[in-house]
């Protein structure tokens, strides 16, 4: 079986479209082929690779990729992850798309300010709130199958 082939973008490729990358590889990569990609090169922030190491799984190796790296590929789902406030920012993807472009709204955690419980609060609320996401749109793809 061949598997779906996913990609992930949003602006800047290091917390949301990493950790959701990393959140249905190591969950659903049996079924999935996952990529993620921004509109900007910059690095996988530390907190997303901390919440995620707190529930088993490392992202520490990812790196951060702008989408021109995909150029003239084709995937089966391009989903953006943007808050509405970036949208017209989210990098938009110039390749085939065989089903689906999807778009989940999600605020940027980076972007949030306080103390490190408080940020750590937020990554952990986006990586939950992401990995529900992801699970509803397995089950929906699952059903297409």
């Amino acid at each position: 079986m061949n598997k779906i082939k996913v990609l992930f973008l949003c602006v800047s490729n290091s917390a949301r479209s990493q950790m959701a990358e990393g959140l249905l590889r190591y969950y659903y990569g049996d079924k999935f082929e996952v990529y993620s990609a921004g509109a900007k090169e910059t690095f996988v922030h530390p907190l997303a690779i901390e919440v995620m190491k707190e529930i088993g799984i490392d992202i520490s190796h990812h790196r951060s990729k702008l989408v021109l790296e995909f150029f003239g590929e084709s995937f089966d789902y391009v989903i953006t992850l943007c808050g509405d406030y970036s949208k017209e920012m989210c990098p938009s993807f110039i390749g085939e798309v065989k089903k689906e472009k999807l778009h989940w709204n999600f605020p940027d955690p980076v972007d949030v300010e306080g103390s490190l419980e408080e940020k750590l609060a937020v990554f952990r609320q986006v990586r939950d709130d992401i990995k529900k996401k992801i699970d509803e749109f397995v089950k929906e793809v699952a059903s297409k199958i």
